[in-house]
């Protein structure tokens, strides 16, 4: 009986929901993002994390501000952890994304100056960013990965 315990134990953490961070490394992120120490993200603070949260599915105010709280629960949750860029691509395949949702997800991964995308014909969405203060052209595809090529 108590091997039958320890095994759905030992099941029961492989199965729950691994967090991107800990409490600690969520808020020296949110240290790091509230960059005037208000107390709140907003504009150029908040246009990545408000980004992530819109692709994730949260919901954002109005004029994409929040708080320490709301930051360290969506962080806790995993909602700003972006994720790895698979091999080859960006790769085709039928892509439900808005224009906005793909903007959303090139924001997320760290690019600013997001032009105007277009979808191509293998439902990739393709523009211009700027990330790291270089200009550089950017796909996004069906699973919201993002790549610069």
């Amino acid at each position: 009986m108590k091997n039958f315990l320890l095994t759905t134990a030992a099941l029961a953490t492989l199965c729950s929901p691994a967090v991107a961070m800990t409490e600690a490394e969520c808020a020296a992120q949110w240290t790091q993002a509230d960059t005037d120490a208000n107390g709140t993200l907003s504009g150029a603070e908040a246009e990545r994390y408000a980004a992530l949260m819109r692709s994730a599915g949260k919901q954002v105010t109005a004029d994409g501000t929040f708080n320490q709280s709301i930051f360290l629960e969506n962080c806790q949750a995993d909602v700003f952890t972006t994720a790895s860029i698979d091999k080859g691509a960006p790769l085709a395949g039928a892509n439900s994304f808005t224009e906005e949702q793909a903007k959303d997800r090139a924001i997320g991964a760290g690019y600013v100056s997001v032009s105007a995308l277009t979808k191509d014909a293998d439902g990739i969405w393709r523009g211009t960013a700027m990330k790291n203060g270089k200009s550089s052209d950017i796909a996004v595809d069906f699973k919201g990965t993002v790549v610069a090529n």
